[in-house]
Parts: structure tokens; C-alpha cells; sequence
């Protein structure tokens, strides 16, 4: 009996094991839903932004600023576990990126600073966004951080390395300079828009208002792929314990019908004996 005991408290430990991570599975998809239609609107926002800065730029090209002289690297990675390679993967990438010409990088999320706090190239870590209402405090800490990086005369260049839930490998996207992949296109009208502001002070308030938004659109695609990724780790971790239930289920069931098989032969011997008592006397 012994042995069924043991193999029972081991199925009671990996069935809550398993009731544990399926209700994570469930939480995790059921963000990814909720980030889906924040992240849609963000998107518009930062396309409406570009969309301005493509029309400035189309008429005053001459106020695109100079390539930067340093250049920082910015990588957001998961602020918890239980999503496979979500952070070695973008370790991989940064170190493939990482050269002479960058200053160094922040990390953001608590899962992958505590990968990359011994880098010689690491200049600060944030702590990252774990649920969608968090993201706005998250971006907050970033922006205050990569403010407090940018304070020298230098221009600053800023590149930002992130899981993409549309891409099966980290995605490395430019920020600053601004706008620098905008496509060229031709004005619409004949006639320069009409501006309040000098078209050089337009462009620098349309890329601070762009590089908030944009951030803030990464960090929530960042958060969408992390949930996806662990909504797909958890249920391969759900289906492995599965089929360890169902394994120890089995030998449960051979186990006891051993000891059904022996209580018959001990019934049957012990009728034999009973049986041969009354001859023999």
C-alpha cells in the first residue's frame, strides 16, 4: 500500500500543479484579447503621427535632423516567466547588434535584467509592465530613464529591440532619428500646409509626441507576444502533465490489481488450508 500512497500524493501534487497552470494559460489568453483592441488604437495613433511628419517633411525635407553621433540600444523583455525562450532569444539578438558604435543598453523587465545584470554593456534596468494596466507606469520609468541618458550635448540615437506578436524573432526598430523609415511620397496639394511653428520646431514636437506613442505601442506589443508565448508554453506544460496523470493513473490501476490478485490467492490458500484441516484429522 505503501507504494500506491506515494504515487497517489505524487498525482494530488502534479493535478493542483496542473490546475495552477491552466488557469494561467486561461489569464494569459485572456490578455492577449484585451491588448489586442488597445494595441489597435495605438497603432492609429502612431500612423496619424508619421502621417503628419510625411507631409511636413514632403515640403520641408531640409529639417529631417543629422544622423546621431552615439547610439542607444533598448531592450524590452518579459516582467515574468513561464514563456520559453521569450528573453534568450532577444539576449541573442542584442549581443548579434551590440558593436563599437553603441553607448550600451537598457534593459526593461524584470525576467530579463536579472539575465543581463552582469553585462559590461548594461547602462540601467526598468522594471517592466507584467498586465496591460501597468504599461502606462512602465512607459513612464522608461522615458524617465532614457531622458536621463539623452542629457549630454551629443544627439542621441535610440534603437529598440522587442518581441513582435506578428514575428517569430525579435524585432530591432529605430526611434530616433525620427521618421526615418518614412516613405517617399508626393504632396497631395499644391500648396505647403499652413503651420504655427517653424517647420524644424514642428518636426521636434511631432517626434516627441511620436516617440511616447510608439513606445508605448511597443511595450504593448511586447506584453501581447510575451502572453502568447506563454499561452503556448503553458499548454505544452499542461498537456506533458496530462499525460503524466494519465501514466500514473495506469500504474495506480496495475498496482492495484496486484493487490487484488494476491488477496485472491491469500482467500483461496487460506480455503485450501481450511479445507485439508478436517481430512488430515
Amino acid at each position: 500500500m505503501s507504494q500506491r500512497h506515494q504515487l497517489a500524493r505524487h498525482r494530488h501534487r502534479l493535478s493542483e500543479a496542473r490546475q495552477i497552470m491552466s488557469a494561467m494559460q486561461s489569464l494569459a489568453f485572456m490578455e492577449s484579447r484585451r491588448l489586442r483592441g488597445f494595441l489597435e488604437i495605438q497603432q492609429q495613433v502612431v500612423r496619424g503621427i508619421d502621417h503628419c511628419a510625411a507631409d511636413l517633411l514632403g515640403f520641408f525635407p531640409g529639417v529631417q535632423p543629422a544622423p546621431p553621433e552615439r547610439t542607444l540600444l533598448l531592450v524590452v523583455g518579459s516582467e515574468r516567466g513561464f514563456c520559453g525562450n521569450f528573453n534568450e532569444s532577444l539576449i541573442q539578438s542584442l549581443e548579434d547588434t551590440l558593436g563599437p558604435t553603441y553607448e550600451g543598453f537598457v534593459a526593461c523587465g524584470h525576467k530579463l535584467c536579472s539575465r543581463v545584470e552582469r553585462h559590461p554593456q548594461l547602462l540601467q534596468t526598468v522594471e517592466g509592465a507584467a498586465l496591460m494596466e501597468e504599461v502606462d507606469g512602465a512607459l513612464k520609468r522608461l522615458t524617465a530613464v532614457l531622458a536621463g541618458q539623452g542629457t549630454s550635448s551629443h544627439a542621441l540615437g535610440l534603437e529598440v529591440i522587442y518581441q513582435d506578436p506578428d514575428a517569430q524573432e525579435p524585432v530591432t526598430r529605430t526611434l530616433l532619428p525620427p521618421f526615418q523609415n518614412r516613405p517617399a511620397t508626393v504632396p497631395r496639394v499644391g500648396y505647403a500646409p499652413e503651420i504655427y511653428l517653424p517647420p524644424a520646431e514642428l518636426l521636434g514636437e511631432l517626434a516627441h509626441h511620436s516617440l511616447f506613442a510608439t513606445l508605448h505601442e511597443i511595450l504593448y506589443r511586447s506584453l501581447m507576444a510575451e502572453n502568447q508565448r506563454r499561452t503556448r508554453h503553458l499548454d505544452g506544460a499542461v498537456r506533458h502533465l496530462d499525460q503524466s496523470l494519465e501514466r500514473l493513473t495506469y500504474r495506480d490501476n496495475q498496482l492495484r490489481q496486484e493487490e487484488i490478485i494476491e488477496e485472491i490467492e491469500v482467500i483461496l490458500l487460506n480455503a485450501d488450508a481450511t479445507g485439508l484441516s478436517p481430512k488430515e484429522e
